[in-house]
């Protein structure tokens, strides 16, 4: 009996310390100085990432970027018209207004009426509100041909700021937000980096940070996947990023939907690739970090932005060089274009958040620290947007091949703002009732290209005899306008000859000046087996 007894005891003991060191595992302490200069250092490495590479953005497309890069701490003044930045505040700015839980339509409103210029993803978010076209269809491939873009990915940072130690809680918000202008890959994007950041107030070693990120998102997405191939590379090339760059894109540069035929990539994965490398080859260094991710080049503007962003939170504003930190406190009080936030306020709203949501899940804060629950990161449920879709040609308006025109479509003559020179037959158009244009085509996948302008109008869609939906061809929000855009795309049609049809409403709404329907080309789509999925590097092989 007292045998027995004494086992007892000792099992008892044993399992008392064991609860004791899981709950005390569970539980982080991080003092409100440090938090606050960590939430700053991952605010400020956002502005000096985003300004560092922007003068370089989309100068290297399939290459790296081989010129001298020219920045002192002063450019850092540039981030208050970055849209890295300023579209991530709208957010903020809702969640002041409706409540942290207030609906993914809200946030795609304020978004959608603020008054800077979007592109890509965004503006197709912003787009599909106009349209009566709300979250999460307004970021579903169905009606964003943009789904597996950037767009999130450098607009979720704010999300992970004030996530400290809480993966989970990051996801839940990133599920709502990314969806109003992404998918897919897209929002594994912003859910991957928003992910980094969570994990980094409480570790500091990158490659940790790194693995434990990628346990937020699906294992068998194309996202996972290339950044697990980022690692494999920097193990087999560890003083040579060039070369694993060189294999990277032999992988992976072509697995892209949006400006698909074309070396611009704009794809969150390929992109987040770059994070990851200049991370991994920077070492912890600012500049080694900034200047990696910015000569991987593409959207090296964005890139650069997250992986500084990364190293604020792990370093805080206070471990950047002096001359940085000068650097942003000397605009600590300039608005953000088109918001209410300067990154003083940026800091303190979310220093506030990181304090509500850490209470909400189960943590606890007084004036001096706050006691986080830290979560175990789960993974999203796998959603692929353009499932082995690839680029097969495209067709331009002008050209014989699919196109037949009824009616009175005329020829556009278009003078280029930023270009400053008038584009001759940059589109045919016609805003007449009746007016029809096909394309027909060999494919599983077409995208109808035109203008979005302040004079668009409606017309119906047909593919292959049925009626599929109206388009509105207006746009004129942030005095913006639109050209070479998609106005319709289908996919996962069975594979052989289809044919798309437009026919001109002669109807607008009401602040539109016209009717016109523009259209410059159509892009095919086939189906088929991706390079990515059977391809093995150079010492695979």
């Amino acid at each position: 009996m007292r045998t027995k007894l004494s086992i007892f005891i000792m099992l008892f003991c044993v399992l008392a310390i064991t609860s004791c060191k899981t709950e005390k595992s569970d539980t982080r302490t991080i003092s409100t100085e440090v938090l606050k200069d960590k939430i700053a250092g991952g605010w400020a490495g956002k502005m000096i990432g985003v300004t560092y590479g922007a003068p370089t953005e989309f100068k290297a497309q399939g290459k790296t970027f081989e010129d001298s890069i020219k920045w002192v701490p002063a450019d850092v003044k540039g981030s208050i018209w970055q849209d890295d930045i300023y579209v991530q505040l709208t957010f903020m700015m809702t969640m002041d207004q409706y409540g942290i839980d207030a609906p993914a339509k809200k946030f795609q409103e304020l978004f959608a009426k603020a008054g800077y210029e979007l592109w890509h993803a965004n503006v197709q978010g912003r787009k599909n509100y106009f349209d009566s076209i709300f979250p999460p269809l307004s970021g579903h491939p169905d009606y964003n041909l943009h789904a597996d873009d950037i767009d999130f990915q450098i607009e979720a940072d704010y999300i992970g700021f004030m996530c400290p130690g809480m993966p989970q809680t990051a996801s839940k918000i990133a599920d709502k937000i990314g969806h109003i202008m992404n998918y897919g890959d897209g929002v594994y994007g912003g859910v991957f980096v928003a992910a980094l950041y969570s994990e980094a107030y409480f570790d500091d070693d990158i490659g940790k940070i790194i693995d434990k990120a990628l346990l937020s998102i699906p294992a068998e997405s194309d996202y996972s996947k290339i950044v697990k191939d980022v690692i494999i590379l920097h193990k087999y090339y560890p003083n040579d990023w060039r070369a694993a760059w060189a294999e990277l894109d032999a992988k992976w540069a072509q697995d892209h939907i949006c400006e698909a035929g074309t070396t611009f990539n704009i794809d969150a994965k390929l992109n987040g690739a770059y994070i990851v490398m200049g991370l991994l080859y920077g070492d912890g260094d600012p500049v080694k970090t900034m200047e990696i991710s910015t000569r991987c080049g593409q959207d090296s503007d964005c890139n650069p932005s997250n992986a500084m962003a990364l190293l604020g939170v792990i370093k805080g504003l206070s471990g950047f060089p002096v001359e940085y930190q000068e650097a942003v406190k000397s605009i600590g009080d300039s608005v953000f274009i088109n918001t209410t936030y300067s990154f003083n306020k940026a800091v303190d709203k979310t220093l506030e958040y990181a304090q509500k949501l850490a209470v909400e899940n189960g943590g606890e804060t007084t004036r001096n620290e706050l006691k986080i629950k830290v979560q175990q990161p789960q993974p999203f449920a796998l959603e692929v947007a353009f499932p082995k879709l690839v680029f097969d040609k495209k067709v331009s308006v002008f050209a014989k091949e699919g196109w037949e025109l009824k009616g009175n479509w005329a020829s556009f003559t278009y003078f280029h703002p930023w270009a400053k020179k008038e584009i001759k037959n940059q589109a045919r158009v016609s805003g007449t009732v009746g007016d029809e244009i096909s394309f027909t085509f060999e494919g599983t996948g077409v995208s109808i290209v035109g203008n979005w302008f302040k004079d668009g109008g409606k017309a119906d869609v047909f593919v292959d005899g049925e009626f599929k939906r109206n388009i509105d061809c207006y746009f004129n929000y942030a005095n913006q306008q639109v050209e070479n855009t998609n106005l319709y795309h289908i996919t996962n049609l069975p594979e052989g000859k289809h044919t798309v049809r437009l026919v001109v409403k002669g109807e607008k709404r009401p602040e539109s000046t016209g009717t016109n329907v523009y259209i410059t080309e159509a892009v095919v789509f086939r189906t088929a087996d991706k390079i990515s999925e059977n391809f093995k590097f150079s010492f695979q092989k």
